[in-house]
């Protein structure tokens, strides 16, 4: 399970500070309109955001870093924690009544738009809502942040080339097989919400979905909570391949590792993006719009492209890891992206998300 950890974005010296911070709260967006000064202004008196998220904070700091310098009167508290800790720590908290995030950032779509159809999320038109692509929009409340693939990938010294799986119906042959016994790795989809969402949306694309699940059982699939640790597992030959396992962190250590290869999937390809929505009842509201534009704003999707290596959703970030160039890799008809809409509540109603687990036990998690 990932690490709880709490950043706190670096405040830059006090002298820089009382020299610079008055003209960098001053200066509203280019094309923003005027009266945005009030919103950078109040967040200016807030003096604090705070971010509960599932992206790594690794990947987080140069987004903090450069947010710290456009508004070096905000300090941010960044909370990483897994994608289902997330979602239970923010609703135990707000049910309380309590101190809470101000931001939720998170990587389990499905999980964000229950949250947010349960009216936890402030609407606000954030004034880069026009560059999104129409699916990654809901209600001018909860908005999709990246554009990552979900992605088979494999151990490059242990399988052959003509035995890797280019599609889902080959990957499902391919672990049937002896060699594979104990050696399949995917998510917990009862423990991480990323997950269940990746394989309830399998559910709805493949039409073998079933065939699936029976060859994870008799592959004896071992599954896991993070990706860090299905990643690390298929490196060392523990594992031999890992399914839906999240591409932006696979792509991105597949540079480095030469271990690490990585498929994304020829007959579809899920798209998930991180969904991030304004608490209604946060306590530094102004803070958290300057945060939500901020991330949406080219100047925040370049380094979550360049720096981050998240994958921009924008079309007109440029860089190896923005939603342009993976499209050009996947084939637009093949790119399947997960909607921001409460259309991905389907499995969370009890009845319907017990049944898919019980299924999920009975094909799957045999042993």
């Amino acid at each position: 399970m990932t690490t709880k950890r709490t950043l706190i974005g670096a405040a830059i010296a006090a002298t820089l500070a009382a020299t610079f911070a008055g003209s960098a709260f001053a200066q509203v967006p280019a094309g923003y309109p005027a009266d945005y000064q009030k919103i950078i202004d109040g967040a200016k008196k807030e003096a604090k955001l705070v971010i509960y998220s599932a992206t790594d904070s690794k990947a987080a700091q140069p987004l903090i870093k450069d947010f710290n310098a456009m508004y070096p009167g905000v300090t941010v508290e960044y909370n990483d924690m897994n994608s289902t800790e997330v979602y239970n720590r923010f609703i135990s908290e707000a049910a309380a009544g309590g101190n809470t995030a101000d931001v939720v950032w998170s990587s389990a779509m499905d999980l964000q738009m229950r949250l947010a159809s349960d009216g936890h999320a402030l609407q606000y038109k954030s004034n880069e809502a026009a560059k999104l692509p129409a699916w990654a929009v809901w209600n001018d409340s909860a908005y999709g942040t990246t554009f990552e693939p979900a992605a088979i990938v494999y151990n490059k010294r242990l399988l052959a080339t003509n035995e890797v799986p280019r599609t889902h119906a080959a990957f499902a042959a391919l672990i049937k097989t002896e060699k594979f016994r104990d050696k399949v790795t995917t998510y917990d989809i009862e423990k991480s919400g990323v997950g269940f969402m990746f394989m309830t949306q399998d559910a709805r694309e493949n039409p073998q979905f079933l065939d699936l699940e029976n060859a994870f059982g008799v592959a004896k699939v071992r599954v896991q909570s993070s990706t860090g640790t299905m990643l690390e597992r298929i490196s060392s030959g523990e594992n031999l391949i890992g399914y839906n396992v999240l591409g932006s962190y696979a792509l991105v250590r597949a540079k480095t590792d030469p271990s690490l290869g990585v498929v994304l999937p020829a007959d579809y390809t899920l798209i998930m993006s991180r969904v991030q929505f304004i608490n209604k009842a946060a306590k530094h509201p102004n803070a958290a719009k300057l945060w939500m534009d901020y991330l949406l704003s080219v100047r925040g999707q370049t380094i979550i492209a360049n720096d981050s290596k998240l994958f921009a959703i924008r079309s007109d970030v440029k860089g190896e890891t923005t939603s342009a160039e993976l499209i050009k890799i996947i084939g637009e008809k093949n790119v399947k992206p997960i909607p921001v809409h409460p259309i991905v509540l389907q499995f969370l109603g009890p009845a319907k998300r017990m049944a898919f687990l019980k299924q999920w036990k009975e094909t799957a998690g045999k042993k």
